[in-house]
């Protein structure tokens, strides 16, 4: 019961800031993303590099925050998209870093430091331009992408505590073995609906069909989302990634889905010509 409450209580607080910080201003929306992709960065770090390069890990974090405040600029305020072009001097920081390690055996571990910044950095990034139309913010699009992420996860969840552990056939087993097929078409039936409701409501202003061919996309990659990062805390074995949401585990853990699907509506809706 004292595990149930602290998952419910975390879990109300979570969907509080993350709806302010969306929908407040276009400044709680960039303190909001900035905060997760640090979060999510020094998680990842931790885990596949524990207290190994510091100093390279902190410039891979600092390059990363820099790229989305250029981001940041250029979809608020206009600036030129060449300016995006800047953050590469901080990444090349890091590669020149890696050549002065002492111990060469763990040069392979610096890696890790690009695929941080592609995983991670690179799909926060994108959160301006599904945030910003013309230069005026407005968080309902993106907060729509978290809505139909957070349907899918409940309905695979649901469906597969009551169904999948059964009936269903393993989705993923070397990967996630609670996984199932039942819980994963779960979880696509919610994320349709889901989309096809904010269609309907005008809360998302694009047709029906769109919204369901965005709930189609996000869900796939969703699921793919999820079990690359399950993939990486086995091959370390770790249960979470961190313990920064009571009850739930890291922020890792609860954007996983989100790092795939965000980029995949964003290329998705922009293909459309529904994003500017």
């Amino acid at each position: 019961m004292n595990t149930l409450v602290k998952r419910s209580l975390s879990g109300l607080v979570f969907l509080a800031v993350m709806v302010g910080g969306l929908l407040f201003n276009q400044y709680s929306f960039a303190v909001l993303m900035l905060l997760i992709l640090i979060v999510c960065m020094i998680e990842f770090y931790e885990m596949t590099m524990q207290d190994r390069f510091g100093i390279s890990r902190s410039w891979a974090i600092i390059s990363s925050v820099f790229l989305f405040c250029l981001a940041f600029c250029v979809c608020a305020y206009g600036w030129s998209g060449r300016v995006l072009g800047l953050a590469f001097i901080p990444v090349l920081l890091v590669m020149i870093g890696s050549l002065y390690t002492k111990d060469r055996e763990d040069f392979g571990e610096f890696a890790n430091l690009y695929t941080g910044i592609l995983y991670i950095a690179f799909p926060l990034v994108l959160t301006n331009f599904a945030a910003f139309s013309g230069q005026v913010y407005s968080g309902l699009v993106l907060l729509s992408f978290f809505i139909i992420i957070w349907a899918s996860d409940v309905g695979a969840y649901c469906f597969g505590m009551a169904l999948g552990q059964k009936y269903g056939k393993k989705l993923f087993p070397a990967i996630s073995p609670k996984k199932s097929w039942v819980g994963a078409i779960g979880g696509l039936v919610t994320a349709l609906l889901a989309a096809g409701l904010l269609s309907l409501s005008c809360w998302l202003d694009i047709n029906w069909y769109q919204a369901l061919g965005l709930g189609l996309v996000m869900d796939v990659f969703g699921v793919y989302g999820d079990l690359f990062e399950s993939q990486w805390k086995r091959h370390y074995n770790v249960k979470d990634s961190g313990t920064a949401i009571p009850g739930h585990g890291g922020f890792l853990d609860r954007f996983d889905s989100a790092l795939f699907a965000i980029p995949a509506g964003v290329i998705y809706l922009s293909s459309l010509g529904l994003l500017q």
